[in-house]
């Protein structure tokens, strides 16, 4: 379900994490998230597509590192 909306309990549990390092990760915008009424809320869409990111800046992370080891 595309519009499916978290809490902050919910998205931490799914990022395993716990709640109060979740809520230090939106506050600090690292993580994407909205509030409604004063409390976190989160849209499984987003932080799928936050995860693909992350895990692509590392990809390409690891990739520079290996070119740039490589051709010291």
């Amino acid at each position: 379900m595309d519009d499916e909306v978290w809490t902050i309990k919910e998205v931490a549990a799914y990022l395993k994490l716990k709640e109060k390092t979740a809520y230090a990760l939106v506050a600090k915008g690292k993580i994407p998230g909205f509030k409604v009424g004063g409390a976190w809320r989160f849209r499984r869409v987003d932080i799928e597509g936050w995860i693909d990111g992350q895990a692509n800046t590392e990809r390409k992370n690891a990739q520079r590192d290996r070119a740039k080891n490589g051709k010291q």
